[in-house]
C-alpha cells in the first residue's frame, strides 16, 4: 500500500499572491468562485475566501455585494500595494527619520537619484 503523496506547504504569502494575480487579471470584480476556477481548482472554496478576507482586512483588495455573494477587486496595482507595505512598514517604527536614512543609504546610486528626481517632481522645485 502507497500512502497518498501530500503537496509541499506553500510558503507565507504566496497563496496571497496568487489570488491578487488572478485579480489583477480580471477585468473586473470577480467572486470568490471565479478566482478558485482561475487558481486551477485545486484550493477548497473555503480557502479562496478566507484569503480574499484577509486581503480585504489589509486593505489590498475592495469588495461589493452582488445578490448573495461578493465581488472582489484588487485595491491597487502592484506598485500600489508595495508602497502600502512599505509605509506600513514605517509606521509601526517610533524613528521614522532613522528609518528613512537607512532606507535611503541602502539604496544603490541609480535608485536614489530616481528618488530624488521622483522627490523633486513631487515638490515641483525647478518651478517659478
Amino acid at each position: 500500500m502507497t500512502e497518498p503523496r501530500q503537496r509541499p506547504r506553500r510558503g507565507q504569502g504566496e497563496l496571497e499572491a496568487l489570488v491578487l494575480s488572478a485579480l489583477r487579471e480580471a477585468d473586473g470584480p470577480v467572486t470568490a468562485g471565479w478566482v478558485q476556477e482561475r487558481l486551477g481548482g485545486d484550493l477548497a472554496y473555503t480557502t479562496v475566501i478566507t484569503i480574499l478576507t484577509r486581503l480585504l482586512g489589509k486593505g489590498a483588495v475592495t469588495r461589493e455585494r452582488v445578490g448573495r455573494s461578493f465581488a472582489w477587486t484588487p485595491a491597487a496595482d502592484e506598485a500600489g500595494l508595495a508602497a502600502r507595505k512599505m509605509r506600513k512598514v514605517l509606521d509601526a517604527e517610533s524613528d521614522r527619520e532613522a528609518v528613512l536614512a537607512s532606507f535611503l543609504t541602502g539604496l544603490n546610486p541609480d535608485d536614489e537619484r530616481l528618488l530624488r528626481d521622483l522627490l523633486d517632481q513631487a515638490h515641483g522645485e525647478g518651478e517659478d
